[in-house]
């Protein structure tokens, strides 16, 4: 990707959070890094047990692999910049570095968006067209639409970063978040384009936020009125407890950001301090618990760790006995 940009500046600094002092740069910096390491530790343990393991090589679990590996090279995008900032007080970027990613961030986060909704719809299919589900839903169709979607949210991102990436930095480099996205990047530029980029930049947000949104609400509203209607209690306890996980990591996603983009663009006010750490929860706290969600939740995923956990307990007895004799 090329980005042809006429400025007066030659990098951009992240200042990350303007009212935090200096003294707690150490401790935030330590927090971001344990926060990097168990997204990453506990992605990679997720997908390790998902294609280890063949009874998971299912639709259901090769979305959470996606979902996995999303939220892993989310992290390594946004977060390795931040520690430095803090770590070392390195706030400055290069142009490229910072419109390159701003360009991951909103592609990975449209992605997340994406895959939230083909879970929705594997579990209404999975509700109410039982039979048609092995049918429909296959290893090979979930990775053909989770494909399918990447290319075309990296696609339409394209034009939306060069378009920022176009507009002229006249004076002002100074991104107060921690990393680079859009609105922050933007507000710098100067120009009678600078209105337009923004408003393009909105109608895509919300296309990627409302759409997807709207398909989730009516297919798990759906699944909930298909459980309720169960004549055995057992039956519809067992489907609102498959999907409570899936609906949990969507309002964990959506609830927040809906929140940030619509108070940004209606003129509510709160400080800056609090816009980006909201921002940082959704964007840091679903990859770092849905791991946790999928052993803790899902019926599968803790049977074989549950069984991988007896096994290695009665090989570690075993051994104990032998070197006893």
């Amino acid at each position: 990707m090329k980005f042809t940009n006429t400025t007066n500046i030659k990098d951009f600094m992240i200042i990350g959070f303007p009212g935090l002092p200096p003294e707690y740069n150490g401790a935030v910096s330590v927090l971001l890094l344990l926060i990097y390491l168990a997204i990453v530790v506990g992605n990679t343990f997720i997908l390790t047990v998902i294609l280890f393991e063949r009874t998971l090589r299912k639709p259901t679990y090769f979305i959470f692999c996606h979902l996995a590996m999303t939220d892993m090279t989310f992290g390594t995008v946004t977060l390795p910049k931040i520690i430095a900032r803090y770590w070392w007080n390195d706030m400055t970027t290069s142009i490229g570095a910072c419109f390159t990613q701003m360009y991951f961030v909103h592609a990975l986060g449209a992605i997340v968006s994406l895959i939230l909704l083909i879970m929705a719809l594997d579990r209404f299919v999975a509700i109410w067209l039982p039979f048609r589900y092995p049918v429909w839903v296959t290893n090979k169709t979930v990775c053909i639409v989770c494909v399918f979607s990447c290319l075309a949210t990296f696609i339409r991102m394209t034009g939306i970063v060069l378009h920022a990436s176009s507009l002229p930095y006249c004076d002002l480099n100074v991104i107060i978040h921690c990393y680079c996205d859009h609105l922050s990047i933007t507000r710098l530029g100067c120009g009678e384009n600078v209105i337009y980029v923004k408003t393009v930049a909105l109608a895509n947000a919300m296309v990627v936020l409302l759409f997807p949104l709207a398909f989730i609400i009516i297919s798990y509203f759906s699944i909930i009125v298909a459980a309720l209607k169960m004549s055995q209690a057992e039956r519809s306890n067992k489907v609102l407890s498959t999907c409570a996980p899936q609906i949990f990591i969507t309002c964990l996603y959506y609830v927040p950001r809906c929140f940030v983009y619509l108070s940004n663009h209606l003129g509510f006010k709160f400080s800056t301090d609090a816009r980006i750490i909201i921002t940082m929860m959704y964007s840091l706290i679903p990859p770092v618990v849905n791991p946790l969600i999928y052993c803790l939740k899902t019926k599968d995923i803790k049977k074989v760790l549950t069984e991988r956990f007896q096994r290695r307990k009665v090989a570690v007895a075993q051994r104990q006995r032998n070197n006893v004799k």
